[in-house]
């Protein structure tokens, strides 16, 4: 049905707005890229480039976006295996094909609404003053890996598209037959007759030959694979080998918390607020005003400037100096004109929250943790450095070990993605050493690796076991139990195709479940809406009722088994209902046609800016081998063009 709903897409109306984009396609013109040198660029569209460091940096934000998600480790081979390396870099390209067509046809924001649009982004007030602060900017950036330039160049193409996307969004409404359409299609309820088929309907097949076995392994021979393991000798060096030995000197505890107990104590703070004055008499009216409880807004007002307010701040918040030491001498209430390094200025205090010093009890255990952290983190360092030593001077891992004082343990076999023969994941293993035990060739010994939060690692591959498949004996059961319910399976599809062709040939429906000893179960008033609530519903049995006109028979997954089924009726909506979720729908619609509209866009912007995709240098950035690529197809040492 939606379908139907994107034909709007086809009216006069949206060919009218489409048809200004192609006006524009053919007034600016489109250049051919291809006789540029891409660089560096995995991504080429006109002026446009993406490098691969950037191109690394976004993979890698999805990347570990997925690990969050899935709870467990995915490393940039994984990612790629499954398309997220191709996938990203067409997004990329479409991307930046659509704001280079953007800036051909002048849709381009000045520098003044750039810089509006940045100053209205809150992670860049300053908590202090509360306004922009262009140190801030640039800090929250740099800790983001962007730098202004390209931060302010996507913000210069999402304020391109949305500009362009709002122009045609105005006034856009599908018709109203739309809506009715898709109510009726929402509303529209069935009733269904099944007579369901389940394993003890049909003769259980016979125990399977070993020759049957053997076929069936075959057929599924790539599930049945078992993936690469390696067998695993590490060594760990971590808070929980020394924390035992360590001990704090109590002169060391004091000696820090002298250094500190500034730093330690909450300061007082106040709540104030102070009001420019050009001169004494200014100033003197202001006073005044205030004393007699006027708001600072009105008082400021009146003397022709803005007040500033200072809420729960401490002395060192408020910017000038003189007006600060001043301020925080008044008491809650009272008035002052003071004389700053910045003018003249009248402060009023409304509130006073003391300050409190932590005594030195109060402070000891925090400061003998952060020792006795410090301290560790020292301990195990030294047994990395006491570790390298012994290695670089030709011991092997078990050697090195031993001479630091530290225990190497043999892990069982493991996975790439750190599971157990079992298929069970193994607890506590560290990503980072997986994807490093599976960059080493057998007998290979890594050099101490840093795992983190002051851990370290160093692992060697006693022993690779390739991909194989297991052996008959070693899978038997269960390979047998998977033969015999497949052919349970086929048994159960070829006794439900013969009752449904009974039916389809003018039986009765009751009739053929009264031959076989079945009963007939009937689902009445099924709608799109509530299908999935119903117990006698199954997904697949929904989808063919409602892909099926009224006496349909058709055969369809049921609980516990196969279902025959026939549809014996379609009941259209009530009236009433019809008109209300018609104009609910509407707006839906209408976004989902306008996405369709912007859609369209993109692609053109694809067709006309053509786009080129450096694939192999793309998988260079991510540090991955080059794929091979067919020469016939592609041409020899070509970018692949985006299509």
């Amino acid at each position: 049905m939606l379908a139907a709903f994107r034909a709007f897409a086809k009216s006069w109306v949206a060919a009218g707005l489409i048809g200004l984009l192609i006006v524009a396609f053919a007034v600016f013109g489109i250049r051919d890229v291809f006789g540029h040198k891409t660089g560096d660029s995995v991504v080429t569209a006109g002026s446009r480039k993406v490098p691969g460091v950037e191109f690394r940096r976004q993979f890698d934000q999805v990347r570990q976006s997925l690990e969050q998600r899935m709870g467990r480790p995915v490393t940039a081979e994984m990612a790629a295996e499954n398309g997220l390396d191709r996938r990203l870099l067409q997004e990329l390209a479409t991307r930046q094909a659509f704001g280079e067509l953007l800036s051909r046809m002048g849709i381009r924001p000045s520098d003044a609404q750039v810089a509006e649009q940045i100053g209205k982004i809150p992670a860049f007030f300053s908590p202090i003053s509360g306004k922009f602060d262009k140190d801030l900017y640039a800090r929250k950036l740099a800790e983001n890996d962007f730098t202004p330039a390209r931060f302010e160049g996507e913000l210069r193409d999402d304020i391109a598209q949305q500009h362009l996307l709002a122009a045609l969004a105005n006034s856009l409404a599908v018709p109203r037959a739309y809506g009715a359409l898709a109510a009726l299609y929402t509303l529209e309820s069935r009733d269904v007759a099944f007579i369901t088929l389940t394993p003890n309907d049909v003769p259980r097949p016979a125990a399977p030959t070993d020759a049957e076995l053997a076929a069936f392994m075959k057929e599924n021979a790539a599930q049945l694979t078992r993936p690469e393991f390696r067998q695993l000798t590490v060594v760990r060096f971590g808070p929980e080998a020394v924390a035992a030995n360590v001990s704090i000197d109590p002169a060391e505890v004091r000696k820090r918390y002298d250094f500190r107990k500034d730093t330690l104590s909450t300061p007082e703070t106040r709540s104030l607020v102070q009001i420019p004055a050009k001169d004494a008499a200014t100033a003197q009216a202001i006073a005044a005003r205030l004393q007699k409880r006027e708001s600072p807004q009105a008082a400021a007002k009146a003397a022709g400037v803005d007040p500033i307010s200072y809420a729960a701040k401490p002395q060192s918040a408020i910017p000038d100096r003189k007006v600060a030491e001043a301020a925080f001498k008044l008491q809650p209430g009272q008035v002052s004109t003071i004389q700053g390094d910045l003018g003249l200025a009248v402060v009023r205090v409304d509130q006073v929250t003391p300050g409190k010093a932590v005594t030195f009890e109060e402070a000891r255990p925090a400061i003998e943790a952060e020792l006795r952290k410090d301290a560790v983190a020292e301990k195990v360092y030294a047994l990395t450095q006491a570790y390298d030593d012994a290695h670089q001077k030709g011991a092997n891992l078990v050697e090195a070990a031993k001479k630091a004082g530290v225990e190497a343990v043999v892990l069982p076999p493991l996975t790439r993605d750190g599971r157990l023969p079992t298929g069970q994941p193994m607890n506590g293993l560290d990503a980072k050493l997986a994807d490093t035990a599976f960059g080493l060739p057998a007998g290979g010994e890594s050099e101490v690796v840093d795992a983190g939060e002051g851990r370290y690692f160093a692992v060697r591959v006693d022993k690779i076991i390739p991909p194989a498949m297991p052996s008959l004996d070693e899978i038997r059961p269960m390979l047998a139990n998977a033969w015999t319910m497949r052919e349970l399976g086929k048994a159960l599809r070829a006794k439900a195709d013969a009752l449904a062709a009974r039916v389809t040939k003018g039986e009765p429906l009751t009739q053929v479940a009264a031959a076989e000893g079945l009963r007939v179960d009937r689902a009445t008033g099924v709608d799109r809406q509530s299908a999935q609530q119903n117990p006698l519903m199954t997904e697949e049995l929904t989808g063919e009722a409602f892909r099926s006109k009224p006496g349909d028979v058709f055969v369809a997954g049921a609980h516990g088994g196969i279902a025959v089924a026939r549809l014996e009726a379609v009941h259209p909506g009530d009236t009433a209902s019809l008109a209300a979720l018609t104009e609910q729908i509407r707006p839906q619609m209408t976004s989902a046609v306008f996405r369709d509209m912007g859609k369209s866009a993109e692609d053109a912007a694809r067709r006309k800016i053509k786009v080129t995709v450096d694939y192999a240098r793309a998988r260079s950035a991510l540090g991955l081998e080059p794929v091979a690529v067919d020469a016939k197809a592609k041409g020899k040492d070509k970018p692949e063009l985006a299509k």
